[in-house]
């Protein structure tokens, strides 16, 4: 195999989150106090790439951000991770998603508030076959579904494994980019919208009658249930953690799913992997605040009798 600059290049949106943190989440018409407030970075593919790094892998970030303060503050915070953003493409008038999350401290739940004014998919034609050969796997989220089209059909004709991370609305070109995914992971309310099902071993079970790699149905506390080609559906459930935050679960489940691929793992080792991530960072606030790294990743699986 030929050598590659990166283990995970992700392409797809990044987020400037302000959390807010409440006792509980308010009523109409009233006033109440702010416990504590914080900035961090966020976004899909942004957040599954600093888990990526977190857990030890070469990533890349392929976007289109502007000169502004939030663009600065996101190229930074990426930076700073370890992920190199000589991808990210520079448009006067570009920005990052710009979300408030409310979040109630009573339950861990979390109210996002998001903005997309600015928002800028990266130009197709820099998405090259010789940049897709360069990475082991390829990390996709749906807000940049024009370039991640044309992104996953090279992940094909380069057989680079397509990781995707798909959220409403559902769109016409939602099926055919889909269609050329590998590893097809979504949450319950998407998989609700996609499927007309209500169970999500049934979800699972549709969703996989293309036949890809592995459909994987996230359902929070619940685990998660998958499918590894058309076989039977398997179910993994969550580890009991004391849930602060729920902001970013999904995207650190990607990253870390993804990371698990990058290292030749099987896709039930890296279930296990992105569930343990993902509900170390349930643990602490905010979408990266609680990215575990590998050790802490290794140590909890073995705490919770999942060797590694």
């Amino acid at each position: 195999m030929m050598n590659k600059r990166w283990d995970v290049l992700g392409i797809g949106v990044a987020a400037v989150d302000d959390l807010v943190f409440v006792e509980h989440f308010p009523q109409p018409d009233v006033k109440m106090p702010i416990k504590y407030k914080q900035r961090q970075g966020g976004g899909l593919a942004a957040t599954a790439l600093v888990t990526a790094a977190r857990l030890g892998k070469r990533v890349a970030y392929c976007a289109c951000l502007g000169n502004d303060e939030l663009s600065a503050y996101t190229i930074s915070e990426l930076q700073r991770e370890g992920v190199d953003c000589s991808q990210v493409q520079i448009v006067e008038q570009a920005r990052p998603f710009h979300s408030i999350i409310i979040v109630d401290l009573s339950v861990g739940s979390r109210t996002i508030l998001y903005s997309s004014e600015g928002f800028t998919e990266p130009d197709p034609a820099r998405i090259t076959d010789q940049l897709v050969r360069e990475c082991k796997v390829l990390l996709i989220d749906s807000f940049v579904l024009k370039t991640g089209l044309h992104a996953a059909k090279l992940g094909q004709a380069c057989q680079v494994p397509v990781v995707a991370d798909v959220e409403l609305p559902l769109v016409p070109e939602l099926d055919q980019f889909v269609s050329l995914v590998d590893h097809l992971i979504i949450g319950t309310t998407m998989g609700a919208a996609m499927t007309g099902k209500d169970d999500p071993a049934e979800m699972v079970r549709e969703l996989a009658r293309t036949g890809r790699t592995c459909t994987v149905v996230t359902a929070g506390e619940l685990g998660c249930w998958y499918v590894e080609g058309q076989g039977e559906v398997q179910h993994y459930p969550a580890f009991e953690v004391q849930v602060v935050d729920t902001t970013g679960c999904g995207d650190v489940f990607h990253g870390a799913y993804a990371t698990a691929l990058a290292n030749g793992e099987d896709v039930s080792r890296a279930i296990a992997i992105a569930t343990a991530s993902a509900g170390l960072k349930a643990a602490q606030p905010g979408g990266r605040t609680g990215i575990p790294d590998r050790t802490r990743v290794e140590e909890f699986l073995r705490e919770m009798g999942n060797a590694v």
